[in-house]
């Protein structure tokens, strides 16, 4: 405790309370979302503040003298005040039927949604969940007042990765209609559910003609070929991915028919199950701004339950760990940390407790099971990704031979396969062992792994090596070695490191694939040779590429771990954070990509950067165009 006055804390603890505290009603309208007007309310006899195109309706001034009217026309308007006024949901606390006021991130959650339908957009959304703050609850009960207030024949699908989950939440609904005030309700049938022909699956809402169909990941067949207009697509990452059935194919099949009109929803919501599943990639195409779908993260503390009395602060403090002392200096309050503090011991590792109670979304992914690279180091990589500055290909006087080497040039395509986000320095200066141009050769039809050629820049703007460009694509290995030798001479004759196990075990027209390493020696001098042992003459001899077993492998890789954990290397392309944050340690100790991903791109950085670390420093070309060197593996 020494240097730290207590009293000063309990003083900043009060302060912060005292601003999370905000003043919200949503029968008057106060703290609620939108442009409001005060006006006068029959209902209450009190001035409420109302969403200001509620005020153009033509059903207005007769509502002005109702108060029921005036309850049914507010609600068309008024999400907040449908909510609360005609709803009941339980609380998760008392275990009571209540009002359905919405929580802070409720209202977050809901600004998101409110700000595309009054833009006239299809709502589209990708939630991120902590516990208990009642996502899936806010997402139901929009779709039910659209169905509700703005739209008939509107139908809807909620759909869980089990059956069972899927009907809980449809129960809300069911709870909704059976609490809902009669006397609001604008239709002469009374609120409530009725069968829909024979199905069990499916019900009607009576005199909305807006059906509500609840299905599963693992029953897909049963809701498919439907007449939606709106899905709740939930707990998604826990989904099955197999050969036969996959999330995506599923969602695609039942959102490809919901039309991007004004009221239309799709909502994935899901808490985290780790890295490298649809859901996970789903969300990192939206926080990239690449997809159609909003992305929301709501961390454990902005949900206000997670806050106990503190016993004694002095204590606590005295007993807060670094990530605690972390959490007071990103603002959290004591009473938020007593909670953190007690919870805490009931997991063996701070990492589990992230995985239920994220701060941010890089936490909730964290849990990966054998993965290789933390996710907190990936995301760190990500940071630096950027859009190439140019994309296309290289072109040359020939595909092959002398010629691939001459008047090598670049050639803009939207469409093409090498990536470009920095270019070969067109000055004077030339300079030897600079560049590293790292080859993965995967095979030639579209289903198969891709070849990657990487070019690694050893004189980074920011000192450390970064990508400069990439090449990615399907191709014959023969053309796909010359390639490689353009782009290499284009980078001011970079050493050409080709990972050679395809070409030393295959059988290419009847000729050894290795002949092809043969051929572009001739033609290319700065390949990376690797030290063989002569058993013959005795010695070492040196052999062209880099051949990639069980114990290179593991070198390479440990030394990638390494690289990316001192953050020692610039990454741009977000494919490749993509790979390394599915890159897994089996129990058999044997490193590979999550099953039906790739590890292409991954494996030329390990090479590459292996390969850079033993290079002699970049110098300033004097004579010889090219420096034959090699990196001897022990």
């Amino acid at each position: 405790m020494e240097g730290v006055n207590i009293d000063e804390i309990l003083r900043e603890n009060v302060r912060r309370n005292r601003s999370r505290v905000v003043d919200y009603d949503p029968i008057r309208g106060i703290g609620c979302l939108g442009v409001r007007r005060e006006v006068d309310s029959p209902d209450s006899h009190l001035p409420e503040l109302v969403p200001e195109a509620m005020l153009d309706d033509r059903c207005y001034i007769a509502a002005s003298g109702d108060a029921v009217g005036w309850v049914k026309l507010r609600s068309i308007y008024d999400f907040e005040y449908w909510a609360a006024k005609c709803v009941k949901i339980k609380d998760k606390l008392t275990g009571r039927d209540v009002p359905f006021v919405l929580n802070r991130p409720q209202r977050r959650v809901l600004g998101v949604l409110e700000k595309q339908r009054l833009a006239g957009r299809p709502l589209r959304l990708i939630m991120l969940k902590a516990r208990q703050w009642g996502g899936s609850t806010l997402v139901q009960m929009y779709m039910a007042w659209i169905q509700c207030t703005q739209c008939r024949n509107w139908h809807s699908l909620i759909c869980a990765h089990v059956k069972d989950t899927a009907a809980s939440i449809r129960g809300m609904y069911t709870k909704m209609l059976a609490c809902y005030p009669q006397e609001y309700w604008a239709e002469e049938s009374p609120p409530q559910f009725r069968p829909y022909e024979r199905s069990i699956n499916t019900r009607v809402i009576s005199g909305r003609d807006c059906r509500v169909t609840v299905g599963s990941s693992e029953g897909q067949e049963a809701v498919r070929g439907s007449d939606y207009a709106m899905a709740h697509l939930s707990e998604v990452a826990f989904w099955p991915d197999t050969a036969m059935r996959s999330p995506e194919g599923f969602i695609r099949a039942v959102c490809g028919g919901i039309a991007r009109a004004p009221l239309t929803l799709i909502v994935l919501e899901s808490t985290a199950n780790g890295v490298g599943n649809y859901f996970h990639a789903e969300w990192l195409r939206s926080v990239r701004g690449e997809s159609d779908k909003a992305a929301v993260f709501v961390p454990w503390t902005e949900i206000d339950i997670y806050a106990d009395e503190v016993r004694d602060a002095a204590a606590l403090w005295e007993a807060m760990d670094d990530y605690e002392r972390k959490l007071w200096d990103d603002g959290c309050t004591l009473e938020q940390i007593q909670w953190y503090h007690d919870k805490r011991r009931e997991y063996p590792s701070r990492e589990l407790m992230a995985a239920e109670y994220p701060l941010d979304d890089v936490e909730a992914f964290a849990n990966t099971g054998y993965g290789v690279f933390g996710i907190d180091l990936v995301s760190r990589l990500r940071e630096r990704c950027l859009p190439p500055v140019a994309v296309g290909d290289v072109t040359a006087l020939s595909l092959k031979g002398f010629g691939a080497l001459e008047g090598v040039r670049f050639v803009a395509d939207s469409r093409g396969p090498l990536k470009v986000w920095h270019f070969p320095d067109n000055g004077m200066s030339r300079w030897n062992n600079r560049y590293v141009v790292a080859v993965d050769i995967g095979g030639r039809s579209a289903a198969s792994d891709f070849s990657v050629i990487a070019v690694i820049d050893r004189m980074g703007a920011s000192g450390k090596p970064e990508i400069a460009a990439q090449w990615r694509g399907h191709i014959d290995h023969d053309l796909l070695t010359w390639r490689a030798a353009s782009i290499a001479q284009w980078y001011d004759s970079a050493l050409l490191v080709i990972e050679s196990n395809t070409l030393e075990t295959e059988n290419t027209d009847g000729e050894h694939s290795l002949y092809m390493l043969s051929e572009l020696n001739h033609v290319y001098p700065n390949l990376y040779r690797r030290p063989l042992l002569d058993s013959v003459r005795g010695g070492e001899e040196l052999r062209v590429g880099f051949h990639t077993n069980r114990s290179t492998k593991s070198i390479v890789i440990n030394h990638l771990i390494g690289v990316v954990r001192d953050d020692a290397y610039v990454e741009r392309d977000v494919d490749a954070c993509d790979e390394l944050a599915v890159y897994e340690c089996r129990q058999s100790g044997r490193f590979a990509a999550k099953p039906g991903h790739h590890d292409d791109i991954l494996m030329t950085r390990a090479i590459g950067l292996y390969v850079a670390s033993g290079m002699p420093e970049p110098v300033l070309r004097r004579r010889s165009p090219f420096s034959r060197r090699y990196v001897k593996i022990v």
